[in-house]
């Protein structure tokens, strides 16, 4: 954790100050007044704190928002996990993440799946998007849309394990 040296303290970032130190949005008005204050609090600050709640929350902003593609939020979470005197929390999981992103997995699947690593599957029912994408882009923790067989046979494995153990 960064820590402001004169005070001791440490800043924490909303996902409004980001999205106006990383988007130019000239028909907003508030644009105006609160981009120079954003640009400075995070260029002259020096310790701040991103939590991964607002990394995600970012992510759908930017995308949904101000219709950032992939490669454009890519490029703002490295450049964002490449300041210094910025903690993001979590950030190997985000960096992790990006990859997967540029290759057309949803970002917040992503990062599901990075902070899945340590399991041997992740149950979804999103089948189309995130299961079909997870199984071409990588190893490791399947995806996984659950069925009641899958069910059933998975807790009677668990059960037996449990009995002979």
């Amino acid at each position: 954790m960064l820590v402001e040296p004169r005070t001791g303290t440490v800043i924490a970032l909303d996902t409004n100050i980001l999205a106006r130190f990383y988007v130019n949005d000239p028909g907003a008005p508030e644009a105006a007044r609160q981009s120079p204050i954003a640009r400075r609090i995070i260029t002259e600050s020096p310790g701040l704190f991103v939590p991964i709640t607002v990394v995600l929350e970012l992510e759908w902003v930017l995308r949904a928002f101000y219709g950032f593609d992939a490669e454009q939020i890519v490029r703002v979470f490295e450049h964002l996990l490449g300041l210094q005197h910025v903690d993001t929390e979590e950030a190997e999981r985000i960096a992790a993440a990006l990859p997967l992103t540029t290759q057309g997995m949803d970002f917040a699947d992503a990062l599901h799946l990075k902070g899945s690593a340590h399991c041997t599957a992740l149950y979804t029912f999103d089948d189309r998007r995130f299961a079909r994408r997870a199984g071409w882009l990588i190893d490791g923790t399947r995806v996984i849309v659950p069925t009641v067989k899958e069910c059933r046979d998975r807790w009677e494995t668990v059960t037996s394990e449990k009995r002979s153990g």
